[in-house]
């Protein structure tokens, strides 16, 4: 079930909204994102990421681009087996007239720790600007630690 508000979708269950290309499009971004960072992939990570990110955490605080990236390279190094995965259904995605899209849900990060799964749901909001025909993100809201 597909719901619109002003203009808005957000994808209801597990059903796949064919015929809209934004959702499609900012769905598609997260993945591409989350399997460069479950991989480690420093460089595609870096790449979808504009330079004067702003990344907002409601336990770490205010962090920036270069914090960021070296966020990644510390968790690469820690090889505690990290991944994050979108929660199935989660995923809401609003046009930003004249910029990009915003991209609202929920995630589960997973990694070992004293020998056990630890795994925590969150919430977020990634900003999405269109740069040309790229999808870079320019502001990260991480809440509900």
């Amino acid at each position: 079930m597909l719901l619109l508000v002003s203009g808005c979708c957000r994808l209801e269950a597990q059903n796949k909204v064919a015929d809209d290309s934004l959702y499609r499009q900012i769905s598609h971004m997260d993945e591409v994102l989350f399997n460069a960072f479950n991989q480690r992939d420093i460089q595609t990570f870096k790449k979808l990421l504009t330079t004067d990110l702003e990344f907002y955490h409601d336990k770490g605080g205010f962090t920036d681009y270069d914090y960021t990236v070296r966020s990644l390279e510390t968790t690469a190094a820690l090889n505690n087996g990290l991944r994050r995965d979108l929660v199935p259904g989660s995923l809401e995605v609003y046009p930003i007239p004249n910029y990009g899209a915003m991209e609202i849900g929920a995630h589960k990060f997973c990694h070992t720790e004293n020998g056990k799964l630890d795994c925590g749901t969150f919430k977020f909001v990634h900003i999405w600007k269109r740069v040309g025909n790229e999808w870079k993100i320019s502001r990260v809201v991480s809440y509900g630690h």
